[in-house]
């Protein structure tokens, strides 16, 4: 993570919404200035604010937010200190300039930097935190110290109990099978699938296995429990526990922002998190053949 004077655009590379309102039209600076001062009172610089902003955006995005809602917090907070933004978002980095407006059109400072994605479990507190955070430095004119220090607060908040989100897990994914007409035997069958798969995934990622071998094993995994209900004829319906044991690997989230950001045109954005979701449901459909062809189970 470098910074580097910069003049002028990405050398013609296309950036997102400089300058930008909440609904993505441009409008001219607002100032900012009684806001405009760093973590030692002195007047803010353009290299404070870019690192601040960059964090920032990073970490939005690692948390799942959607590609227009980065944009339009970094516009927020770089408006809030009288400041532009020139933001480039791509598949697994960013590109951020900050620029210090002057008279004449000529920017008096400007910094560009250029930022790695951190990809990391969507967490929507997160981002509603820091979503919150933005808006609280854009009307109650937090200066940057006291901005750091409440994101790194939220950074701070701890994630919720793995043991307890295993669970939680567990009982949404037997609703599901539920809800498919899945009968107890099927729906216990389907609880203890989810056990096994989400441990072994919460653990293979704590290792750092590559996230698409990830999915594969964790889907052979819960669906080989779950087809004991087909082996042994347990209940009516172990198909469906068999079927609906591999739910809980859904990428839902990658899935909506992909759409989200197509439609807000990210396509860039949008096709990239499209393509790596449908590579995740790849694997799992491989990990759940790779069951059926052990077992003998000849459809679902």
């Amino acid at each position: 993570m470098g910074l580097i004077n910069g003049q002028g655009s990405f050398n013609g590379l296309p950036t997102v919404a400089a300058v930008c309102s909440d609904n993505g039209s441009s409008i001219p600076d607002q100032g900012g200035a009684s806001a405009a001062t760093g973590a030692d009172g002195a007047v803010l610089t353009a290299k404070e604010l870019i690192e601040f902003i960059q964090v920032f955006s990073s970490t939005l995005l690692g948390a799942g937010g959607q590609t227009t809602r980065v944009d339009r917090t970094a516009c927020r907070i770089a408006r809030a200190y009288g400041f532009e933004v020139e933001l480039a978002i791509f598949p697994k980095h960013l590109m951020l300039s900050v620029i210090k407006p002057a008279e004449g059109g000529i920017p008096a400072e400007r910094r560009t930097a250029v930022s790695s994605i951190v990809s990391g479990a969507p967490n929507f507190q997160r981002v509603a935190a820091l979503n919150a955070l933005s808006w609280s430095i854009a009307d109650e004119g937090l200066s940057l110290g006291e901005a750091r220090q409440r994101f790194s607060a939220i950074c701070a908040v701890p994630t919720l109990n793995p043991v307890l989100l295993r669970f939680l897990v567990a009982c949404a994914n037997a609703a599901f099978c539920g809800l498919f007409n899945g009968d107890l035997p099927a729906m216990g069958l389907v609880f203890a699938a989810t056990l096994l798969g989400f441990y072994l995934r919460q653990k293979l990622l704590h290792w750092g296995l590559d996230l698409k071998v990830t999915f594969f094993l964790c889907s052979f995994a819960a669906s080989l429990l779950a087809s004991l209900g087909v082996v042994l004829q347990l209940g009516n319906t172990p198909q469906t526990a068999m079927a609906a044991s591999v739910l809980f690997l859904i990428p839902g989230i990658p899935l909506i922002n992909a759409m989200l950001d197509i439609l807000d045109g990210h396509v860039l954005m949008g096709v990239s998190r499209l393509i790596q979701a449908s590579t995740l449901i790849i694997c799992i459909a491989l990990g759940l053949a790779t069951t059926m062809l052990l077992m003998g189970v000849d459809s679902l």
